[in-house]
């Protein structure tokens, strides 16, 4: 059966004491952790909440100047290589034993100077020979000569034949004959004798010698080399230009006698002062290269065959050109840029073509106008697009050219200024 029961605030109050202690104890410790939280996020908004905002970078400050105007004479440059002007292989024109070497190896000789000695005795003995022969051959003539002159004194009186006449001028002829050739001895053999002393052909710097004293050498054709000798002043620069040099060449009159300047591998500048000496007749048709050669003075012996250099030709050719430090060049991929400021200082790449270096300017084909204004110091911090502080700043040409900077790659041609 149902029964209603009556519960009283004392059964409720043993109702809640029956729940689980965990239960009643979640809500005051969620209390104790927010209150910290609280507590840090009320502090930092109170100390910050005044706080300024970040201050802007400053604006950075370049030097910008207008690009340099001036005069400059164009050059062709090529690269070649020193040649002796001449260039002699020393063979003995007699054969026999080497007795003395009157030069060191590698030192500068003059045309004349004795360089060998080979035994002259064999060669004065011939001499000798050869000049008793001339005594002989004198006695002979003199001896039909006279015998000629008494025949034609009687033959007025026909006391003497005309046949025997005949014969005795057939004599002298003869002995004439005879001494002519007794005295082409003489001659050859004396020149045997001073051939014994070889003596250099030409002036210039002697290699090592070939064979040492006590050796048999031969003469003729491919007889014993015994030393070379090159002649260095003056001395030549020879070199191979393209089709498209020659051409240019040729139409501003740039041939023989055209100014040329060299430097060598390890110079900055061209110092060494020559003109165009010779143009071959043709163009190579496998390389379509012409072959040319220019000569300079080498009084103090410097420049050697076989050594490298760069020579520039002058083409005569005079323009007006923009010039800017080559540093001031940038590079973005394959361009070549030059950083100007606009009038609202704003940075404005411009794509330039490069021409030669110039006293560590270069010159600027195309690309930039003369009211520009170049960036020249400062150019790390310029960044295009952005704003920039000018001051006012210089282009002047160094004293002394500097390299070309990196990532700029030189022309093919050269340019000084004009004088």
């Amino acid at each position: 059966m149902n029964m209603l029961q009556t519960f009283t605030r004392a059964d409720a109050d043993d109702a809640t004491l029956d729940r689980p202690q965990g239960t009643a104890r979640r809500p005051r410790r969620l209390a104790w952790v927010a209150l910290p939280v609280l507590v840090v996020a009320g502090g930092y908004y109170w100390t910050h909440s005044g706080a300024p905002a970040p201050a802007a970078m400053p604006t950075p400050v370049v030097q910008v100047a207008p690009p340099l105007a001036r005069e400059v004479m164009l050059w062709d440059d090529y690269v070649g290589r020193f040649e002796a002007t001449k260039s002699v292989e020393v063979r003995p024109r007699v054969s026999g034993q080497i007795t003395a070497i009157h030069f060191t190896d590698g030192e500068i000789v003059r045309a004349g100077q004795p360089l060998f000695t080979i035994d002259p005795r064999p060669f004065q003995a011939a001499l000798a020979e050869a000049r008793a022969g001339v005594a002989t051959a004198q006695s002979d003539l003199a001896l039909a000569t006279s015998d000629l002159d008494r025949a034609l004194r009687l033959v007025s009186s026909d006391a003497v034949a005309q046949s025997e006449v005949d014969r005795l001028k057939a004599r002298v002829q003869a002995a004439q004959a005879a001494l002519a050739g007794a005295q082409a001895r003489v001659r050859s053999r004396a020149l045997d004798v001073e051939f014994a002393t070889v003596r250099a052909p030409i002036s210039g710097r002697i290699s090592d010698r070939r064979i040492d004293a006590g050796n048999l050498v031969a003469s003729g054709d491919g007889g014993t080399l015994l030393t070379t000798i090159n002649a260095l002043d003056p001395i030549y620069f020879s070199f191979d230009g393209s089709e498209a040099l020659f051409l240019k060449a040729k139409r501003a009159n740039a041939g023989q006698g055209a100014p040329v300047e060299i430097k060598l591998q390890d110079e900055r500048d061209y110092r060494w002062k020559g003109t165009l000496d010779f143009t071959d007749n043709g163009l190579d048709p496998h390389s379509g290269t012409i072959r040319a050669r220019a000569v300079l003075e080498n009084k103090d012996m410097f420049l050697t065959p076989g050594m490298f250099g760069n020579m520039r030709l002058a083409t005569g050719a005079r323009v007006q050109a923009l010039l800017v430090p080559d540093t001031a060049i940038q590079t973005d991929q394959t361009r070549k840029l030059v950083l100007t400021v606009a009038k609202d200082g704003t940075v404005v790449p411009k794509p330039v073509e490069l021409g030669p270096v110039v006293d560590g300017l270069r010159v600027i084909r195309s690309g930039l106008a003369r009211t520009d204004r170049v960036v020249v110091t400062g150019t790390q911090s310029a960044i295009p697009g952005g704003k920039v502080e000018t001051q006012p700043g210089k282009i002047a040409p160094e004293a002394t050219p500097a390299p070309t900077s990196g990532g700029v790659t030189a022309s093919a041609s050269q340019a000084s200024f004009a004088r």
